[in-house]
């Protein structure tokens, strides 16, 4: 690997292997947890992978197990050409990770987090920072270089801290919910940063708790529940397997909410699912005729409605049928 390779330039020597991450039966255990139980992944190089489950579902464990940073109690799984099990040192000479928590020395400069590390790589005096200015341009953090990190903003942070982790070239990079708590803002410059390493050929194996993320950015998107992958797909191939209609309302008045809920339920036959702002409400209809007839109802009972539409399902309403969770990360405690 080029360890030397500039900020525009983020491609491994690996390319020889079609898949940059293959895994087969992974199993891993926590006391009577069972955090992955049989999980199978093939990523192809150079892609965005998305991994969506609840709280708990086991998103953190794979991406470590993957990492090296816990061992598989079974199961097989190769990166990059090499074998987890066997050739560890091989798989973190193509990986980095980025944390849900910013590894950053927060007294230090963003130029002097990124020489520091540079060195820990092998990096030698002029090379070191001149890596850390490539990072920096990289980013758009040249401005911010030499203030000390306790000053940046949260998307600043994260973003040093994703440039934290390509100080080496990386084949893989693993990113565990690149942008909780960040702004709307902030979340689209990483979302771009993201697109663009996925560009310039790095594979991007993301866990994330917002459903438009994965909608956004990643080519296919795996849900794990329970340890489980229960699901695989394009966002448009999972949508398609939960059907294509979909009644969407929203009731002028929130407090009748919980009855158009039910209502919607007796007539249809199926659970409805409330948005994430809590104000529209979502169900499978079979057929226009029968969506009519639900409308109908509601307008009988003398609910008003400010809208309501026929269409495909969002990848909210698809998570929302496959796991029954309304919200990725409104379950269990997690186990990892």
């Amino acid at each position: 690997m080029n360890r030397t390779a500039p900020a525009s330039s983020f491609v491994s020597e690996s390319a020889a292997f079609p898949f940059a991450i293959t895994a087969r039966g992974l199993v891993k255990h926590f006391g009577a947890v069972k955090a992955l139980d049989g999980i199978d992944l093939d990523v192809p190089r150079g892609m965005i992978f998305a991994v969506l489950g609840p709280n708990g579902a086991g998103k953190t464990t794979l991406i470590r197990t993957l990492a090296t940073l816990t061992k598989a109690d079974a199961g097989i799984a190769n990166l990059m050409g090499h074998d987890l099990a066997t050739d560890p040192q091989g798989v973190r000479s193509e990986i980095a990770l980025t944390g849900q928590f910013a590894s950053l020395d927060e007294d230090l400069t963003g130029r002097d987090n990124l020489i520091m590390l540079a060195r820990l790589w092998g990096f030698k005096g002029r090379a070191a920072k001149d890596r850390a200015d490539e990072l920096l341009a990289a980013f758009d953090l040249s401005d911010a270089a030499k203030k000390q990190v306790k000053s940046y903003s949260g998307g600043m942070r994260r973003r040093l801290d994703i440039a934290a982790s390509l100080v080496v070239t990386p084949g893989v990079l693993f990113l565990d919910e690149p942008t909780t708590g960040l702004d709307p803002t902030a979340r689209q410059g990483v979302w771009r940063m993201i697109r663009e390493l996925a560009a310039a050929g790095v594979t991007i194996l993301l866990t994330t708790q917002y459903l438009d993320e994965a909608d956004q950015l990643a080519a296919r998107i795996a849900v794990i529940d329970k340890g489980r992958k229960i699901a695989e797909g394009t966002s448009r191939e999972l949508k398609a397997q939960i059907g294509s209609g979909y009644l969407h309302v929203a009731p002028a008045n929130p407090l009748d909410l919980e009855k158009a809920a039910a209502l919607l339920e007796q007539r249809l036959g199926n659970n409805v699912h409330r948005n994430a702002e809590g104000g529209q409400l979502s169900v499978i209809a079979a057929s226009p005729h029968d969506a009519n007839e639900a409308l109908t109802a509601l307008i009988d009972a003398g609910i008003e409605l400010t809208d309501f539409s026929m269409g495909s399902p969002s990848l909210d309403e698809v998570f929302f049928a496959l796991t029954g969770n309304a919200d990725p990360d409104s379950t269990r405690e997690a186990a990892q």
